[in-house]
């Protein structure tokens, strides 16, 4: 375990001996001087994770020790010392960033719970800088996949409006990773330090949904028991992302208008407006335009989030990117799995290119992390993918049955690509074809293939 250094910074060399005692009792290491002169070259020469400084030093007071620490070591706590009479000036130091402050006369457990809280809030402020960094490099533009002209020019024009307020709304179909796009966007900006607050807006509850959006105050209706604040305020400084915002009723959206308009809102059950910094951005799956003919849409409120438009195809028509999102989510999930699968068959590859992917990248990543969890060998072959997988790719036509032979042709060549993509394994075939293992049997000897596929009805 990594030794928690102290910096103590008093003029009264028997409190200086006390705190040094009582904090290496703890396990710390102590350093300890008696002006801020000495502190201030002891910072600059050493990483110290707490520095205990009293409020009245000679030539340099607490205070300027305080914010000379911020700027040379801004993960350090600083916790002030103080006597009865200047407990203002300890406090004025918390607002410029002290953690906490010890009262004079000095105990030994008052001292351990105020330095195990502070080092407790340290720890918090690193974890949580290390999660942001993560989540950054998690939704950075080199980890999303996607190489096909159409997803460079949404990747070059999501580097282009990140940094900026303007508000985007982002359309494709479910699953195509709307929501990726939009933590790409926040986490990319300057405002990756502020909230990400998502709303999905088919899920606000009917009658709360104001509420949910924009907060209510303490007995503005039945069960409003405190005071709440709605995802506007809680996005304060970051970004809020309106989930399909398509499913939220003509009433709510003629207040999100007055939003965005006048850039305030108002807490349920109050009449004071209230100012926040929020950068939005909204999703939908579906046609608004056409649901603004439909009376379904405002269209004040479409081109009021319109302001950057960005539209992300459906996988069929980018399946370019197939291979590379397989790959990608295969490492993802022998990752978290602690799995070893070395990689995906042809033959599936030519599964997934084939198939119509109307769940577009959620449903192949589900596909993958199902097959990874459940594979046998060492590579993902069609067996590990159910059967819909390969029924979806012999019910398209084209590429499969050209146009012009007969009946007889187009069911044999139906048979045999069938149980080629299911390894010979009789069973299934019969089942995606629809009948019975006993009449497959019978398709096959009439068509005198009685041993083709090599694999029999048991397997």
């Amino acid at each position: 375990m990594t030794e928690n250094r102290i910096l103590a910074v008093d003029d009264d060399p028997l409190l200086r001996d006390f705190l040094s005692e009582a904090l290496n009792r703890s396990g710390c290491r102590v350093d300890s001087v008696s002006s801020g002169e000495e502190a201030l070259e002891k910072i600059t020469e050493n990483d110290y994770d707490i520095i205990l400084t009293d409020v009245r030093l000679p030539n340099m007071d607490g205070v300027e020790v305080l914010k000379r620490a911020r700027g040379s070591l801004p993960d350090a706590q600083v916790v002030m010392i103080t006597a009865y009479g200047t407990v203002q000036n300890a406090v004025e130091a918390m607002k410029l960033g002290a953690f906490d402050y010890l009262l004079k006369p000095l105990s030994v457990d008052e001292i351990d719970l105020v330095i195990g809280r502070a080092l407790d809030h340290k720890r918090l402020l690193l974890e949580n800088k290390l999660l942001r960094s993560e989540v950054k490099e998690k939704y950075g533009f080199g980890n999303i996949v996607g190489r096909t002209p159409e997803m460079d020019k949404i990747f070059e024009l999501v580097r282009t409006i990140a940094d900026t307020k303007a508000t985007v709304m982002i359309t494709g179909e479910s699953g195509t990773g709307k929501e990726l796009i939009a933590k790409a966007i926040h986490y990319n900006s300057s405002r990756r330090e502020g909230p990400f607050i998502r709303v999905n807006c088919p899920a606000l509850p009917e009658g709360l949904a104001e509420s949910e959006l924009f907060g209510h105050e303490k007995g503005s209706f039945t069960g409003a028991i405190r005071q709440s604040r709605g995802r506007f305020e809680l996005a304060d400084g970051g970004t809020l992302l309106l989930d399909e915002i398509s499913e939220i009723n003509l009433h709510l959206q003629g207040k999100l208008l007055r939003v965005l308009q006048e850039r305030e809102f108002e807490r349920v059950g109050s009449g004071i407006p209230i100012q926040v910094d929020v950068r939005i951005i909204a999703t939908s799956n579906r046609d608004l335009k056409k649901w603004i003919r439909d009376g379904k849409f405002r269209e004040d409120l479409f081109y009021r989030l319109n302001v950057v438009p960005i539209h992300i195809p459906p996988l069929r028509e980018r399946k370019e990117d197939i291979p590379a999102l397989a790959r990608h989510f295969l490492e993802k999930y022998n990752q978290e799995n602690n799995r070893r699968i070395a990689g995906i068959s042809p033959k599936v590859n030519e599964l997934f290119l084939d198939y119509s992917w109307q769940g577009n990248v959620r449903e192949l990543e589900n596909y993958i992390e199902r097959a990874v969890v459940t594979a046998k060998g060492s590579v993902l072959a069609p067996r590990d993918f159910p059967s819909e997988l390969t029924f979806g790719r012999i019910r398209k036509p084209s590429g499969q049955i050209e146009a012009g032979p007969t009946i007889h042709q187009a069911e044999r060549e139906l048979i045999l690509k069938t149980l080629e993509a299911q390894e010979g394994n009789r069973t299934k075939t019969a089942e995606i074809l629809g009948i019975s293992t006993r009449t497959l049997r019978n398709k096959l000897h009439e068509y005198g293939l009685k041993d083709a596929g090599g694999k029999r009805d048991s397997e």
